[in-house]
């Protein structure tokens, strides 16, 4: 019997077997779901326990953030690290701070995404603000544009307020209770922030418990990307709290 030549047909016995062939095309779906898996399982962790990412929905913290920029927040805030005045933190909203306009509903996809942490929160139903009273701090201003105290000191905003706005053109003078944070956007006229919710239960100070986390970094767009760092230089001569 001759051997078969290179132009000669496979012989039947050594075509591959249909059920080795499903084996191996089983084979390769289970690794791929394993590896699918994993990054999902430590996309979530990250998002969960380390670093979350969140679109800004408005105007309020202008010339800081903008409409549509992506943030990262470290989630390893308020613990183990402290909160600062001057930090800018994601927080969710108390009650009756966002109004409909303000907290579109993301679709399905995009909220099953960013559960998952492969998307960015669309910061339906959060806010970010930048802190300027951490508990037990008097915190006040006469509206009539004078700077902002705290623990009586005034304190000098320039580095982070938006263009032509004033300190605040909202009367307040509160003690912001134990457990709570007092928050206000750097774009004031046109910022609803603790000054707006006097009123509410709480008397517009942000619960510790509502906070998400610092943010620290603008990624995107690329043309705006940024390291957002404490102005520790404007609360320098705040003392503590008496």
């Amino acid at each position: 019997m001759t051997e078969p030549g290179p132009d000669d047909p496979t012989p039947p016995d050594a075509a591959e077997p249909p059920g080795r062939r499903r084996g191996r095309v089983v084979s390769v779906a289970r690794e791929t779901a394993i590896v699918l898996g994993s990054a999902i399982l430590l996309s979530w962790l990250l998002k969960t326990f380390v670093v979350q990412a969140f679109v800004i929905p408005s105007s309020s913290m202008r010339d800081t953030l903008l409409e549509c920029d992506r943030v990262l927040v470290s989630r390893l805030v308020p613990a183990p690290f402290d909160v600062h005045r001057g930090d800018v933190v994601v927080f969710a909203d108390p009650g009756g701070w966002l109004t409909p306009e303000e907290a579109p509903r993301a679709s399905a996809v995009q909220r099953a995404l960013a559960t998952v942490g492969l998307a960015p929160e669309q910061s339906t139903g959060h806010l970010i603000k930048r802190v300027i009273g951490l508990p037990g701090d008097r915190v006040a201003a006469a509206g009539d544009g004078s700077p902002v105290t705290v623990n009586g000191v005034p304190v000098d905003e320039a580095a982070y307020l938006a263009a032509g706005v004033g300190p605040s053109d909202i009367p307040f003078d509160v003690t912001v209770p134990d457990g709570a944070l007092w928050v206000l956007g750097d774009n004031r006229s046109g910022s609803r922030d603790s000054r707006w919710h006097q009123g509410d239960p709480g008397g517009g100070a942000v619960p510790l418990a509502d906070v998400v986390g610092t943010a620290f970094a603008v990624p995107w767009p690329f043309d705006r990307a940024a390291v957002l760092r404490n102005p520790g230089d404007v609360f320098a001569d705040v003392p503590a709290p008496s």
